[in-house]
């Protein structure tokens, strides 16, 4: 019978040591996103569950971080109700603190700035939830491609500048009552870049985006302050984490920038 089987895990361990996470990694799961102005979107997800683990405990029960993740996803709330996650991993697992973190592909369909053609264009976003006790702390992480083109270049050439793909990285937290639209978020971050980027151009749009770009020269340090900016100036935000890095053309190496604030700081 399992009931007879030995549970090693609990075993007493004579180390001394806590661990402060311990739990699985790289599971697949299907999360629901809430859309602004649309229906929900399914989206494979990856998942890392954890808990704390006191000194006594030798380990810490793995199936069982898989049954409740398998439970949630049953009744659909995955990625809807991860405070709710939380508490059952704490209760059921006997920890102070629990965690989790799904990484995921969002896709946003974007029109093209003449033509107008669209075709959705994917984001690299993460949801981060930590549950201390009653203190709940949650994190949404978006990736976000613009382009930005050097200032120095355009003001010492000749002939054009040079440009750079850029990634803008942003977690912010916020309280559980208010919501930050991953489309609203994406959209103030664009417009830190000298241009958007897209998934479709005809030649009327990359002119379009290419003279946009020109006109709008931006350094990484130049982009980070926008977007410290347009973070700091929404009440909802409590904290953010804000990086920039742009993938030199005429450099073996890359340009790169970050901050992170509590807002009660600033």
């Amino acid at each position: 019978m399992i009931s007879e089987l030995k549970d090693i895990q609990s075993q007493n361990d004579k180390r001394g040591i806590d661990i402060q996470k311990v739990g699985v990694n790289g599971v697949e799961v299907p999360l629901i996103i809430e859309r602004k102005n649309a229906d929900s979107q399914i989206v494979s997800a990856k998942a890392r569950l954890s808990v704390t683990l006191p000194h006594n405990y030798r380990g810490t029960h793995m199936s069982r971080f898989i049954e409740i993740l398998s439970e949630y996803s049953q009744k659909n709330l995955l990625g809807v109700d991860i405070k709710g996650l939380l508490a059952d991993v704490q209760k059921k697992l006997e920890s102070k603190s629990a965690h989790v973190k799904f990484e995921f592909k969002y896709f946003i369909n974007k029109k093209a700035p003449v033509s107008e053609m669209e075709f959705p264009v994917g984001y690299d976003c993460s949801f981060q939830g930590d549950l201390t006790g009653d203190d709940y702390k949650f994190i949404l992480g978006v990736k976000v491609p613009v382009t930005t083109l050097c200032p120095c270049s355009k003001e010492i050439s000749k002939y054009s500048a040079h440009n750079q793909r850029t990634m803008v990285k942003v977690k912010v937290s916020y309280d559980e009552n208010d919501i930050i639209w991953i489309e609203d978020l994406v959209e103030k971050i664009e417009k830190c870049g000298s241009s958007p980027v897209y998934s479709i151009l005809k030649r009327c749009d990359e002119k379009y985006v290419t003279e946009a770009a020109y006109d709008n020269p931006k350094f990484v340090e130049d982009v980070l302050r926008d977007v410290i900016s347009i973070l700091r100036e929404d009440k909802k935000i409590k904290f953010y984490e804000a990086e920039v890095e742009a993938q030199e053309s005429i450099h073996n190496h890359n340009a790169w920038a970050w901050q992170s604030e509590e807002k009660s700081e600033i």
